[in-house]
């Protein structure tokens, strides 16, 4: 069994491009230095078509960080690496929204054959 901790970004910045650079090129490696960290996933938004109606959501960047267990996640999360991305947080380019925080467990339901 895994964890994820992800974090979702349904933000407005003044410049997202700049947002998402900064992000990807200092966060992630601030990121990486957590202790039983295994992974960090960036998911961006794309153009799709949906014939159906739904919800497409606002999310700007969902970033996933993979943990092999509750225990590891909680224990980054208590780590001054942690505390070393808060501060990392506040020198973001300028964006207003909702930024969320979630842990999940991960459980792959179905996986198609090669």
């Amino acid at each position: 069994m895994s964890v994820s901790y992800f974090v979702r970004y349904d933000i407005r910045a003044q410049d997202l491009a700049r947002f998402l650079s900064y992000y990807e090129e200092h966060h992630v490696p601030v990121l990486a230095g957590w202790p039983g960290l295994r992974r960090v996933v960036l998911h961006k938004p794309i153009g799709w078509q949906d014939p159906s109606p739904v919800n497409r959501g606002a999310s700007v960047l969902l970033a996933q960080l993979e943990f092999e267990s509750i225990d590891a996640l909680n224990h980054a999360l208590a780590s001054p690496e942690r505390a070393e991305a808060r501060r990392d947080f506040q020198r973001f380019p300028p964006f207003e929204g909702t930024v969320t925080h979630q842990a999940m467990q991960t459980v792959e339901a179905w996986r198609s054959r090669p």
